[in-house]
């Protein structure tokens, strides 16, 4: 049985990529909105779009951890 590894985006991983891909936020809008910095934005949708390439490209699971 082949099982398909896991790559994690957290909650606030996922609400940087909703606030800018779905409510196409700038990001110093979307930082305000989320009561962190600009380059802490920055941080925290690069590693999320790091993430999802990562488990597109090698066809891995995408669990959100909610907490």
């Amino acid at each position: 049985m082949r099982f398909l590894e896991i790559v994690e985006l957290t909650a606030e991983e996922v609400e940087a990529l909703r606030l800018k891909n779905v409510e196409n936020l700038d990001q110093e809008e979307a930082a305000k909105k989320m009561n962190t910095s600009q380059s802490t934005f920055q941080r925290i949708i690069t590693s999320s779009y790091e993430k999802i390439s990562k488990a597109l490209i090698n066809g891995m699971a995408i669990k959100i951890r909610l907490e």
